[in-house]
């Protein structure tokens, strides 16, 4: 390995594995590196999971990246927008919460909407309304209402509220392939039998198909997923499981006919021995129940699921097993493990595909010379395994922050004991309602985590800054900014209305952001 500095970037990349992960690497990668020749095995006979279809809001950066049309996208994927997530039973039965995107209301001063709530639910009990109240996300989806940004009043929460999609993963990547076999990646069909590496440096060098060719390359990225055929079974790079903190193991998964009205959020219930998801998409509703194997049966999961649809079933249950944790490298020798051979968190947080996402930023901004630098590969890793680490501890706080009981399952997690990182981060905010992120690059900001917090009934005590507010000032505030956000949320267009409205293809290619194509989509009717 190199250590003395840059030199020749490479020129070959082999991609195993295709699905999502696959062909979001190839998007990019061959967007911006149009030197390199880029390969991509798959086959055919083997299938994908493709599950993860609902995102966050850090896709739009994505989709401007890959050069993707956002219009072309929502139609091929058949998508729907998605302002958060409905939690349901998960604080305790009976209970549901939102967890919205972006801001919650507006600060006073230096504090957070989340401070002053508590502060005014401490000094003035039955004074405040439910947390959701202050997110305009949050009071937009409850009522299936949808419309793009509108930057042009700086003062209103429609300004810059977030937004992200829910689409079908299997059409994603049909439409990511066309996309990057139009760009000049070369796709391989057939299956791997046979891992070939240097004698002396270990590297990975050739890869035999089944039927004989050979396949070469200067990196190999592994989108192999849970078999993590080159950095797991060829390198053996070891994984870290995360069992005793994440319980799950398995997941059912199941698609039904779509229902009115066309939520733009995707809805996770609280279950016996796990939860159950909900996706909306424009032909279908994708469904699934994740559970920890060892404390209830596939078939009475399967049973649960099928009875609790909102539609007609379109195919049979199907189980997908996993191993909740990370790789111990997610980069070694000439290989980078992008997706599931990396790692799996169960996408109780939408996460499956923003973690595909981050990886392939990472190998854009360490790309490699041909000797490979031990300082990029390192810190690489050191990325990889920070950002893993954090997802985990916000998917952990789910799991300890409630008041279930009852079920073995839940017994468990609110009683075991959680990483360090977290605790110390419960304990600041049960102590003061502050909350501070790690780190510049943690994914999930102080909204997301009060919202879970608060939503879930974890107890905290005020900011003590909070004293040199009056209550009464206190009251009003916050029921003023319930009152606008309340307003503005229900004059946006209608979902399902908004979504039939846009354009199939071309307006939205080129947007930074993702952003809306330049048509009338409601705008000035919830300004007036």
């Amino acid at each position: 390995m190199n250590d003395t500095g840059p030199g020749e970037p490479l020129r070959k990349i082999t991609i195993v594995g295709g699905g999502t992960a696959g062909w979001m690497t190839a998007a990019v990668l061959s967007r911006w590196l149009s030197q390199v020749e880029i390969k991509l095995i798959e086959s055919d006979a083997i299938g994908t999971i493709g599950v993860g279809e609902a995102t966050i809001p850090h896709i739009r950066n994505y989709f401007a990246l890959a050069d993707i049309d956002v219009a072309k996208m929502i139609d091929a994927a058949k998508a729907t927008f998605k302002l958060g997530i409905q939690f349901v039973d998960w604080g305790a039965p009976g209970e549901t919460y939102f967890h919205g995107f972006g801001r919650i209301g507006r600060d006073m001063l230096w504090l957070h909407t989340h401070q002053l709530w508590l502060a005014a639910r401490e000094r003035a009990p039955g004074s405040v309304k439910d947390f959701d109240r202050y997110s305009i996300s949050a009071q937009a989806a409850l009522r299936n209402r949808f419309m793009f940004p509108d930057p042009r009043d700086r003062t209103s929460p429609l300004a810059d509220y977030e937004y992200a999609y829910q689409f079908d993963a299997s059409l994603f990547a049909r439409l990511l392939r066309e996309e990057s076999e139009a760009r000049g990646v070369e796709r391989i069909e057939g299956r791997i039998v046979e891992v070939r590496r240097n004698s002396e440096t270990g590297f990975v060098e050739q890869l035999r198909l089944e039927d004989g060719r050979e396949v070469d390359g200067e990196l190999f990225v592994d989108c192999s997923g849970m078999r993590a055929l080159l950095i797991g079974e060829a390198l053996g790079v070891g994984y870290d499981h995360w069992d005793r903190w994440l319980l799950c193991d398995r997941a059912m998964a199941v698609p039904c006919e779509s229902v009115a009205p066309l939520t733009p959020y995707t809805r996770s219930t609280a279950k016996r021995a796990g939860w159950q998801w909900r996706i909306p998409l424009q032909h279908r509703i994708g469904n699934g129940y994740v559970y920890n194997s060892g404390m209830i049966g596939d078939d009475e999961v399967a049973d649960a699921l099928l009875a609790s649809l909102d539609g007609t079933p379109t195919a049979d249950p199907r189980p997908v097993r996993f191993a909740p944790g990370r790789r111990l490298k997610a980069w070694e020798k000439n290989v980078v493990a992008v997706g599931l051979s990396s790692g799996f968190l169960e996408p109780l947080e939408s996460t499956s595909i923003h973690l595909i996402q981050t990886a392939i930023q990472r190998l854009l901004a360490l790309f490699p010379a041909r000797g490979l630098c031990a300082p990029d590969i390192d810190e690489y890793n050191r990325q990889s395994r920070d950002e893993y680490e954090d997802v985990r501890d916000f998917v952990i706080a789910h799991y300890k922050v409630t008041r279930r009981s009852g079920d073995p399952f839940w017994d468990h997690v609110r009683t075991m004991d959680v990483p360090d990182s977290l605790a110390e981060r419960l304990e600041l905010f049960r102590s003061s309602g502050r909350f501070f992120k790690h780190g510049a690059a943690e994914l999930f900001a102080e909204e997301s985590w009060v919202q879970v917090l608060i939503g879930q009934g974890f107890e905290a005590r005020a900011d003590p800054v909070t004293r040199f507010v009056g209550t009464e000032d206190l009251v009003h505030y916050l029921d003023d900014m319930a009152a606008v956000m309340s307003d503005v949320a229900g004059r946006m267009p209608e979902h399902a209305a908004f979504l039939s409205r846009l354009p199939a293809s071309g307006a939205g290619r080129g947007a930074s952001a993702g952003g809306p194509p330049k048509i009338d989509l409601g705008f000035e009717a919830a300004r007036r």
